[in-house]
């Protein structure tokens, strides 16, 4: 269970009495306000009450298998959780080509693929973390990336890592709300 709890002092105004009601499949809100004495600013707390067994896998052929023990995508919690994705031919499992371009339109393809498999799109998508085996490609990076998700753009962390697999130039995963 998440709770977040506030003071009026963060300008979130308390709950005249304590409700539970269901929201969009998650579990249950249950919104508590206190008032101790005139002194004490009014205080509201919320907490999400959420059911670890409610997932459900994403597959598609569309896109390529993932390489180990994990899923393409987990739907959960109305958001879809999607798995690190290479620019990989899904026919073949193969790189389409060694360059960080290339790999870069054909791992977005991949994601769309994986989206739409889950019941989402580009634009649905609320952050991603891209992953690099070189900085330096930053900039071309954005400029393909930009053509693929709408404005406003996801929030987003990218890296240079060490290594990734199969020698990949770059890997990405996302999360879209569905």
């Amino acid at each position: 269970m998440a709770s977040l709890c506030a003071s009026k002092f963060f300008l979130i105004p308390a709950a005249a009495d304590n409700r539970t009601s269901s929201f969009a499949g998650v579990g249950s809100f249950s919104f508590t306000a206190a008032t101790n004495s005139k002194k004490s600013p009014p205080f509201t707390c919320l907490s999400i009450s959420t059911h670890s067994g409610i997932k459900e896998v994403v597959q598609t052929e569309n896109a390529p298998a993932a390489l180990g023990p994990y899923s393409q995508a987990i739907k959960s919690n109305n958001l879809l959780f999607v798995s690190g994705v290479l620019g990989l031919l899904p026919q073949t499992g193969k790189f389409i080509s060694d360059n960080v371009e290339d790999q870069t339109e054909q791992l977005l393809k991949n994601v769309g693929e994986i989206l739409k498999a889950g019941g989402a799109s580009y634009s649905s998508v609320v952050k991603t973390t891209i992953l690099l085996a070189d900085l330096k490609d930053f900039k071309i990076v954005n400029e393909i990336y930009a053509k693929y998700f709408p404005s406003p753009a996801p929030a987003r962390a990218t890296y240079q890592v060490a290594a990734l697999p199969m020698d990949a130039k770059i890997e990405i995963e996302c999360i879209a709300a569905l």
